[in-house]
């Protein structure tokens, strides 16, 4: 009887049903193009509020930028999370969820800023500041976007002092 359960399982998921070549390899579903909870997701999400601009569509862009950047945040921390886990019992996945942890960080930081540009442009500055200031404590103001974030605070008048990057 267990058998038979273990033998019907694989067509229960699918895995042979979708042409899957090695039976033996499961379908990873978080790291395909259409899962919705990896950076690629983010990056799409990133896109369709770029669209989403393009198109004049501003509470729609606003929306997805939103999207992206809580999607990013949560996928950072539980990163965070899992690479704290495993220190000192296995290098390889903390190494492997660092890299995810900051490819995270650097989308939460574009989110922020294609969000304060577009409060810039609804004239919210009041807004758009916070996400600045965020955007330079995630990726610091020597990295180009933090340096890009902070120009933007002295656009706005929040900070005065020009800072030109590293030199």
């Amino acid at each position: 009887m267990a058998l038979a359960i273990v033998l019907v399982l694989p067509l229960a998921n699918g895995s042979f049903a979708q042409g899957q070549e090695d039976p033996s390899e499961p379908t990873k579903v978080l790291q395909s193009d259409e899962a919705s909870f990896n950076p690629g997701a983010v990056e799409r999400l990133l896109s369709q509020g770029d669209e989403a601009v393009a198109a004049g569509d501003l509470e729609t862009a606003r929306k997805h930028y939103d999207d992206a950047r809580s999607a990013a945040r949560v996928l950072a921390g539980f990163y965070r999370d899992l690479s704290g886990a495993f220190r000192g019992l296995d290098a390889r996945v903390p190494r492997e969820m660092d890299a995810k942890g900051r490819r995270s960080i650097t989308l939460q930081a574009e989110a922020n800023l294609r969000l304060a540009a577009l409060y810039r442009r609804l004239e919210q500055p009041e807004v758009a500041v916070p996400l600045l200031v965020d955007v330079i404590k995630l990726m610091t103001v020597t990295s180009p976007v933090g340096t890009q974030a902070y120009q933007q605070l002295v656009e706005l008048g929040f900070a005065e002092t020009t800072y030109a990057g590293p030199g």
